[in-house]
């Protein structure tokens, strides 16, 4: 039904190969990722990068079967532990000679208040710090393999969040679900400064881009931290996306020939989309920059 169909929202429609290309999606063990690494598998190499192996290996297996696609590896991530960032970056980099892709998608979602091994606010340390850390140690691998793509899983919902610098960890105030809108808000400023500092180093067909993405309202384990999110979603499960549907925009900004030369931007349903004016402020997106830095005791100029 037209219902349905209007649900599902746009769908990548790009048959790009990627024969002798390496992929890495974060947390494809399961919902959006898992779809998105099901579909990138059918086109080349996909590492999924996932903290719980197990569950990780399943899904692997599963995609290689149903591909034919024996280049679909597990490795080790867990992004609310810096350590184990640089130990997964490690490895990857003296194991692999390659990458073409990078798709942070790993997300959690309405934690109850919690931090991460380095003392992160669970949602700004997974979403967005975890990310930021991979990519930063993973971009010369991608500059050299260019052109290539940095692709982050935002959310609709960065339209409520707001960077609180002087209480970024909500050690005075926390609200799970702000939280999650903050550090969705992260990813696109984030998205924003990163094809930046970018620009002016990569012209013409070697570039490296980096656009963010609205996957749409998905039904899929995100929610679980939230009974009466998991309750709402199971009652209006008709009018959320799959994993698969929720999933193409990813595809869609890994992927689309068209894209080949756009950077910086923000999509929902495979097309253009609004950003928020907190997520255009590229004031806050500096400042945003320089205190990732210095919370993880990086330099990146």
């Amino acid at each position: 039904p037209s219902c349905r169909r209007y649900v599902a929202g746009g769908r990548c429609k790009s048959t790009a190969r990627l024969e002798g290309k390496v992929v890495i999606v974060t947390g494809a063990n399961t919902g959006i990722g898992k779809e998105t690494a099901r579909d990138l598998a059918q086109r080349g190499k996909v590492i999924i990068a996932c903290r719980d192996i197990a569950k990780a290996e399943a899904a692997a297996s599963e995609i290689r079967a149903e591909t034919g696609n024996q280049q679909v590896i597990v490795k080790k991530l867990d992004l609310a532990d810096t350590k184990s960032i640089r130990e997964f970056a490690e490895k990857f980099l003296a194991e692999e000679k390659e990458l073409h892709i990078l798709i942070n998608n790993a997300g959690v979602m309405l934690c109850p208040y919690s931090k991460t091994a380095d003392g992160f606010e669970m949602h700004l340390g997974v979403n967005h710090l975890g990310h930021f850390l991979l990519t930063f140690l993973l971009l010369e691998r991608l500059k050299q393999c260019a052109p290539a793509r940095i692709v982050n899983v935002s959310s609709l919902a960065h339209h409520g969040g707001r960077i609180r610098f002087h209480d970024l960890h909500g050690e005075k105030c926390y609200n799970r679900g702000l939280a999650y809108c903050h550090s969705k808000l992260a990813n696109v400023l984030f998205t924003r400064e990163l094809a930046r500092r970018l620009q002016g180093k990569f012209r013409g067909r070697g570039a490296l881009s980096t656009n963010a993405l609205h996957p749409g309202s998905v039904y899929s384990e995100l929610v679980r931290h939230s009974f009466v999110m998991t309750w709402l979603w199971k009652i209006f499960s008709y009018f959320l996306k799959t994993p698969c549907e929720g999933a193409q925009t990813s595809i869609y900004c890994a992927v689309a020939e068209e894209l080949d030369s756009v950077t910086g931007q923000y999509f929902s349903d495979c097309q253009p989309a609004y950003v928020s004016r907190r997520g255009r402020d590229d004031e806050t997106a500096k400042k945003l920059w320089s205190v990732s830095c210095e919370l993880l005791g990086i330099q990146w100029d």
